[in-house]
């Protein structure tokens, strides 16, 4: 008995002994995880989840999560169980002291009762409608048998390029697509999707949307850092038609070209590009030779007639250059050294202006040269103070300019009082043009209008800070002074 007892003993303490050592806490590590839906990634909550071997069995919180501590290591099979999805199973290894994480995608359970979404009927624009807004809005209506939640998807496509535009993921039967071409015809189809059975598609309509605005007025509006072009009319309606993240400003249009002329930035240096009135199309003239001179916001070039070349200058040189980027040649050179901002073209091709300055913008001159690059008028010169913004008239007998009367100069090239000349070449008269400029302001950037009756300016306080607004006067008309635009430079209209 005595040593029966003894054996007894020593297989006790040798049993609970080989038991401690198999299973300790670095025998252990958790899974965790999330649940969502397949169809939107929503998290899905209280989703039943449990593994093979057995574990803990655990419910998913509102955030889709759920944690099994204590799991011994080794291999398992998770599964989740939730009313209206489908069952799913992943595999995870649990290490010692490790984190297993696996992520749920359910798809929703396909009910055999379950019915199709109804075809969505399109409802706006109606089939074949024209003269659409680039923004409209894309409108339909649909609902389900069963209530399920409906998501949307629009394909769309047009006639001018084989282009197809996909939307998914459309909760409201309302959408409005962004970056609709002007005159371009559009066919769109709109497709519905409760989750559970296949896509129920509408029939296919299309649309055409309104040409682009035939609108007078060009300008210049500082977006962020940069410059950016826009058209207007009479009403003061404005749409812009260079992007945002370039640098582009002193638009001039040329209606025998239908083409817009501009000055944008390209690396360190400034070239001329072109571009269609809606902004489409745009082309790099100028590669060679850029556009420099003393102060890039003043420097400005011109169009001829027909509009297959430009002049523009080149620091003391004048260059001419086709349209298309050929035919680059060196037409004028100032004979003293001082920087061409300025040019502009007669409407019949033969004349000239320039203004030309020293490289702080002062000591400035304006004359004309003929095509040979004689000069064959001195408008003005030996002066102090800024000029600028030559432009003939459509005869070429007479010639816009703004000078700064006060003949302040200081190295930022403010100006205090500057006023609107015309210089008349057939009586060699020059006088200023009475537009009823308030004391204090500014009237810069003159153009004629395309009839020669009325002026374009830019209209601003002599302090740098109030706002720009472009103005129109009517010639010879008192109280005519009229506001187009505020908060915009560098007027064009042709």
């Amino acid at each position: 008995m005595k040593y029966t007892h003894i054996i007894c003993m020593t297989f006790l303490v040798m049993l609970f002994s080989c038991s401690e050592e198999r299973i300790t806490e670095a025998d252990f590590g958790s899974i965790e995880g999330k649940v969502v839906s397949g169809i939107d990634f929503s998290p899905l909550t209280n989703v039943k989840v449990f593994t093979t071997p057995g574990t803990s069995i655990v419910f998913t919180d509102k955030d889709g999560n759920f944690k099994i501590s204590k799991a011994i290591v080794g291999n398992y099979s998770v599964q989740t169980q939730i009313e209206n999805y489908i069952s799913k199973s992943e595999q995870a290894t649990v290490n010692a002291n490790g984190i297993a994480t696996i992520v749920f995608e359910l798809k929703t359970s396909t009910a055999t009762n379950n019915r199709s979404p109804l075809t969505p009927a399109l409802l706006f624009p109606l089939d074949n409608d024209i003269n659409q807004n680039i923004g409209l809005n894309l409108t339909w209506s649909d609902s389900d048998p069963d209530n399920d939640k409906l998501t949307y998807g629009i394909t769309l496509r047009n006639d001018a390029n084989s282009d197809v535009i996909v939307y998914s993921n459309i909760v409201s039967p309302i959408f409005t697509p962004l970056g609709l071409a002007y005159s371009t015809k559009y066919y769109w189809q709109v497709s519905a999707s409760d989750g559970i059975n296949p896509l129920v598609w509408s029939s296919v309509r299309s649309f055409t949307t309104k040409s682009f605005p035939n609108n007078r007025f060009l300008f210049v509006k500082k977006v962020n850092s940069n410059n950016v072009i826009y058209t207007g009319d009479e009403l003061g309606n404005e749409l812009q038609i260079t992007s945002s993240d370039a640098n582009s400003w002193r638009p001039r249009k040329n209606n025998q070209s239908k083409k817009i002329a501009f000055i944008r930035a390209s690396g360190s240096q400034n070239h001329i590009y072109t571009m269609n009135p809606d902004g489409s199309g745009v082309f790099k003239v100028t590669n060679a030779v850029p556009v420099a001179g003393f102060n890039s916001e003043f420097i400005n070039f011109s169009w001829n007639t027909f509009g297959n070349q430009i002049l523009y200058p080149y620091f003391d040189k004048l260059y001419r250059i086709n349209s298309d980027g050929t035919g680059l040649t060196k037409v004028f050179q100032t004979p003293n050294g001082k920087f061409i901002s300025e040019c502009d073209w007669s409407f019949d091709g033969n004349k000239i202006a320039l203004k030309v300055n020293d490289t702080n913008g002062y000591n400035a001159e304006i004359y004309v040269i003929n095509t040979s690059g004689e000069v064959i008028n001195r408008v003005i010169s030996g002066i102090n103070g800024a000029i600028g913004g030559v432009n003939f008239s459509a005869s070429g007998k007479k010639l816009l300019f703004t000078r700064d009367v006060s003949g302040f100069q200081e190295i930022n090239y403010r100006q205090l009082d500057t006023r609107i000349f015309e210089c008349n070449f057939d009586s060699g008269f020059t006088s200023e043009l009475d537009v009823e400029k308030a004391t204090g302001t500014l009237d810069l950037d003159v153009r004629y209008s395309p009839n020669d009756a009325e002026v374009l300016f830019l209209s601003t306080s002599n302090d740098g800070f109030s706002t720009n607004k472009i103005m129109k006067f009517t010639i010879g008309l008192t109280f005519s002074r009229k506001l187009l635009f505020s908060g915009v430079i560098m007027p064009d209209w042709e």
